[in-house]
């Protein structure tokens, strides 16, 4: 079935010889290091998954072609969660148990991740998850890493935007998901701290298709002067067809969750205008040149876009991001010794990423901050650098 498989790479020439046994002067061949993986390349979170396979994959394949990590193979053993937090759980018992990965750098979105954190965390397992809700992350947990800037930072940017504006009075929609109800969650609390006064707070179900009534209700709100929704995947370009079918007119904001040409290309011309807080990648050819980013990123897209042809999202950054940060702290520790690697991770100082530049911490397993994103636009059927 597909969404069982199980991907192992690693590149021709490392693995026959593994096969063979030697290694340079006859000696037997370095054990691999094996990094684990979990992504909904199937399902309905899959235009975020599968840019994040995609993306481990081909750089796993990289580092190979560069010699390894420590003088070893690099081995990725990935499975398709299919966007079911109960697959994800399974897949994770079996990185651990079965095929004793060394690291785990995984989690499309935040059900799957939060499924799996108790396992990681009996485990001893370094766990770097590619998924929003700052949940996963807060409070702080031993082994358990992000990349994603959380759902709170997207909701502080997109305020502070709205208050650039004179923007004060927002009606908060959002979905049924994990990141959708953490991200409602933030906009609740963070709204009155920033002068913002949530006016109209609706929600949809699971497999909804059709989000007028909902934004019907916010439409004709009273004093309403700006909609915010939460979600991610197909919702978020329903919700911008269903707002153009409306003739709603006040500013239209949504989240990194819709930080992909597959959001504008669902909207079919209706996502004209939305703003939202992004990963910097996602506009890098808009970027100065002496931003901090520029060349990492560039770098990335090139490589992306050059093999698979087609765009780029920020969903694949964060995968990118997550295998260097690991890969990087294996180096730093000099082996895979978990506790040793969950050290270096923490550890981790200004490391540039097509997410943003992190530095980690004991009180901080993210490393992002809000200047760390940039506000972005639809426009003409793209993304506009709006600062």
């Amino acid at each position: 079935m597909r969404n069982h498989f199980r991907r192992n790479i690693a590149t021709a020439a490392v693995a026959a010889l593994t096969a063979l046994g030697l290694a340079v002067g006859g000696t037997q061949a370095a054990e691999p290091i094996k990094i684990g993986s979990f992504l909904a390349v199937t399902g309905g979170a899959s235009f975020l998954g599968d840019p994040e396979m995609k993306t481990l994959e081909m750089y796993v394949e990289k580092i190979n072609e560069s010699g390894g990590v420590l003088g070893r193979p690099v081995t990725l053993i990935a499975y398709d969660s299919a966007t079911d937090a109960k697959k994800a759980l399974t897949f994770v018992k079996r990185l651990i148990e079965q095929d004793q990965v060394d690291i785990i750098v995984g989690g499309t979105t935040t059900g799957e991740t939060m499924a799996v954190i108790k396992e990681v965390e009996a485990a001893g397992m370094p766990f770097i998850s590619l998924a929003g809700a700052g949940v996963i992350i807060d409070p702080v947990k031993k082994w358990v890493f992000k990349t994603p800037h959380t759902d709170r930072l997207a909701v502080d940017k997109v305020f502070r935007d709205m208050t650039a504006r004179n923007l004060a009075k927002v009606g908060l929609f959002s979905g049924a998901g994990g990141f959708d109800q953490s991200c409602r969650k933030n906009a609740l609390e963070l709204a009155p701290t920033m002068g913002i006064e949530i006016v109209a707070d609706e929600t949809h179900g699971k497999g909804d298709t059709d989000m007028t009534p909902q934004l019907t209700k916010i439409k004709n709100t009273e004093g309403v002067e700006a909609l915010l929704y939460c979600g991610f995947g197909a919702p978020t370009s329903i919700v911008a067809k269903n707002y153009k079918q409306l003739g709603m007119t006040i500013p239209h904001y949504q989240t990194h969750g819709s930080a992909s040409a597959k959001f504008i290309e669902g909207a079919e011309g209706a996502a004209e205008g939305v703003r939202l807080p992004a990963a910097a990648l996602l506009v890098v050819d808009q970027l100065s040149d002496d931003h901090p980013q520029k060349a990492v990123a560039s770098a990335y897209k090139e490589a992306y876009e050059g093999r698979f042809k087609d765009s780029i999202s920020t969903f694949g950054g964060h995968a990118y991001d997550g295998l260097y940060l690991a890969v990087e702290a294996i180096e730093r520790a000099g082996s895979t010794d978990k506790e040793a690697v969950r050290a270096e991770i923490e550890k981790t100082d200004k490391f540039i990423g097509v997410d943003g530049i992190f530095t980690m911490s004991p009180e901080d397993h993210m490393g992002l901050d809000h200047d760390s994103f940039v506000m972005v636009e639809v426009e003409n059927g793209t993304w506009k650098l709006l600062e």
